[in-house]
């Protein structure tokens, strides 16, 4: 088996991209072959690939690829989340002319990604979907950690913190804080995650701290795995788009419109959500670059996991 491994920008990693139609249903079902993965990244140098993902065209007419992705936690894989930038990694291996319609196995999720004029690609979500729908506890605010946050499902589940409320009030403050900082928001997620019943280890849901400078610019800084985000997940940035078109969500308390630029460490992001009364139609991530490092690699794959 070949591997290709994609840089999109903006993501904590690389994703090591493989094809998916070569392996035998089931394959992935105890993980078994992804350790040997695992410990091929790390004895050739490429330990700070985090995401792995498996790409295959799709049997349905609707869609022209099909997607599952796998997240590498320090002790083990979570195949229960998504990532926007390895799909779109994905679409940049399978070299596909664009518009590529996604399916994405592990979330669900419907997702159109094509070029635009500048050299990047909108990633778009497919809905529609009942705004009210997306919020998992049907409440705007959630009392957590002594703060009101926003829970949003939206690609992944999200937690929306005003910065504000942390004492934070200007980007740079935001980008510059440490440890003080993320260890409330990781108390915040833990609390989230036992009341959304996400698995206290898997990373999920995830979280970000948003806020807007005088002259209502969005800045926002999210966490990942292992720590800060060096910019704001793909998912992430989706789900800003999301929470700002629901009436008293953190966003929509912040947000100036549909059509947002969000300051991150890593640059800026663009998103837009297209709105039809109660429902989102649709919300896209502007101007995602993504770059093959490496093409072809030879894989030590051995299937031995048919369960």
């Amino acid at each position: 088996m070949r591997a290709d491994i994609v840089r999109v920008e903006g993501a904590p990693s690389p994703t090591l991209v493989l094809p998916g139609d070569g392996l035998p249903r089931g394959a992935l079902a105890l993980g078994k072959e992804l350790l040997g993965v695992r410990r091929w990244l790390d004895s050739t140098g490429r330990a700070q690939i985090q995401k792995i993902a498996f790409h295959q065209p799709s049997p349905h007419p609707g869609f022209d690829l099909e997607y599952r992705f796998v997240q590498r936690l320090p002790d083990g894989f979570n195949f229960r989340s998504g990532c926007g930038h390895s799909l779109l990694a994905c679409v940049v291996a399978a070299r596909l002319p664009g518009p590529v319609r996604v399916r994405a196995l592990t979330t669900g999720d419907t997702v159109v990604c094509e070029p635009d004029p500048h050299g990047g690609h909108i990633v778009r979500f497919t809905g529609p979907w009942p705004a009210a729908g997306l919020l998992p506890t049907g409440l705007p605010l959630q009392r957590l950690g002594g703060l009101d946050v926003s829970l949003v499902r939206f690609g992944n589940p999200c937690v929306f913190v005003d910065a504000a409320a942390l004492g934070v009030h200007s980007a740079a403050e935001l980008f510059a804080a440490g440890i003080e900082l993320l260890l409330p928001l990781l108390r915040i997620r833990a609390a989230a995650a036992r009341l959304l019943g996400c698995a206290p280890r898997s990373g999920l849901p995830r979280i970000a701290v948003i806020g807007a400078d005088p002259s209502g610019l969005l800045f926002a800084r999210g966490i990942t795995v292992n720590g800060w985000h060096p910019s704001l997940a793909l998912t992430g940035a989706a789900c800003v788009a999301a929470a700002a078109a629901i009436p008293g969500t953190v966003p929509h308390r912040l947000a100036q419109g549909p059509a947002l630029s969000i300051a991150t460490p890593g640059g800026t992001a663009h998103v837009s959500a297209a709105v039809d009364g109660p429902c989102l139609g649709s919300v896209a991530v502007h101007g995602k670059r993504a770059y093959v490092l490496e093409r072809a690699v030879p894989m030590p794959w051995r299937i031995r996991v048919t369960a």
